[in-house]
């Protein structure tokens, strides 16, 4: 349904450290390195963060990240908080989206909300 998505943040270094150590843990990886964008992707650039042009502003946001497995999402959780993310809710079932739903939710530096899920079919 979407080409790609993409998130103004506050400090693109910061931010890529936050997400290269998320998304490498779940198979992710840096598809595109530049100076006002960097993209991240398993085989096409679909998930993009950029650096915001203007200041900061009340913003939401939100991204799902899909994880093969409940290790993997404890593993992205935890490699996530060690690389400048806050804890918004540790890995576990969430039956209120379907019996399968195990997932854990982190903000990234700008204050996004992340979410790593596994079994949400």
């Amino acid at each position: 349904m979407f080409d790609h998505l993409a998130l103004e943040v506050a400090d693109l270094g910061r931010s890529a450290e936050f997400y290269d150590a998320l998304l490498a843990r779940i198979g992710g990886r840096r598809l595109h390195d530049g100076e006002a964008a960097i993209a991240y992707g398993r085989v096409d650039a679909c998930f993009w963060i950029v650096a915001r042009g203007r200041p900061a502003g009340a913003a939401f946001g939100h991204v799902a990240f899909a994880a093969a497995g409940r290790a993997a999402v404890d593993a992205a959780h935890a490699s996530g908080i060690s690389a400048g993310g806050t804890d918004a809710g540790a890995p576990g079932p969430r039956p209120q989206y379907g019996r399968s739903y195990y997932a854990g939710y982190l903000l990234d530096p700008d204050s996004y909300s992340v979410e790593v899920v596994s079994g949400s079919g």
